[in-house]
């Protein structure tokens, strides 16, 4: 799955971290806002790693979870989504605002390509790969901005509400659209 190959999402231990991330964000979600110390706990079990200072604001939905980096003082609004079938790395200072969604998982376009069989007659998933997702730092992506699978935002770049990120973006820019492009430069020499 890491690797970017066509994998199996129903693998017994690929369905057992699903189900376990599932049930660890639905008790994060319904925490009392105040108790810190549990949603620490929570996500300390839930993500692959984080440094000090991360605020998620609940809901937040996941995959894997495992699969899924911090760096320090980085804050997730609420209702954000992030697939993460393969890993999802966000530097320091991150700003993600309310309804972003995160995607690292892909089917193939043909619908022959895309189809499994069960011989039991048991769900059958679709065929899957996947590829990582990576955010500088002082990033900030703004509310309901979506970014697909294999894309790299450089570091001190904002991304405008709303924008479909399809390709990198890099560093220091401001970018947005659907398609996301980058608009202009985003430092503050080039502003003078």
């Amino acid at each position: 799955m890491l690797a970017g190959e066509i994998y199996d999402c129903s693998d017994d231990e690929l369905i057992k971290q699903w189900h376990k991330a599932k049930d660890l964000v639905r008790d994060y979600n319904l925490l009392d806002s105040l108790n810190q110390e549990k949603k620490e706990e929570i996500l300390k079990e839930l993500l692959g790693g984080f440094e000090q200072n991360l605020w998620i604001t609940p809901p937040f939905y996941a995959d894997y979870g495992e699969n899924i980096y911090f760096g320090k003082n980085c804050e997730v609004n609420m209702n954000c989504t992030f697939l993460d079938d393969n890993q999802i790395i966000i530097g320091d200072y991150a700003l993600i605002a309310p309804n972003v969604q995160i995607y690292t998982a892909f089917h193939p376009t043909h619908y022959l390509d895309r189809l499994t069989s069960q011989d039991d007659g048991s769900f059958a998933f679709c065929k899957t790969q996947s590829a990582p997702v990576v955010i500088g730092n002082h990033v900030w992506i703004g509310g309901g901005t979506i970014i697909l699978p294999g894309v790299t935002i450089g570091d001190n770049v904002v991304i405008g509400a709303g924008s479909v990120v399809t390709k990198d973006i890099p560093a220091n820019t401001i970018a947005y659209g659907n398609p996301c492009q980058v608009i202009r430069k985003n430092c503050r020499l080039c502003d003078k």
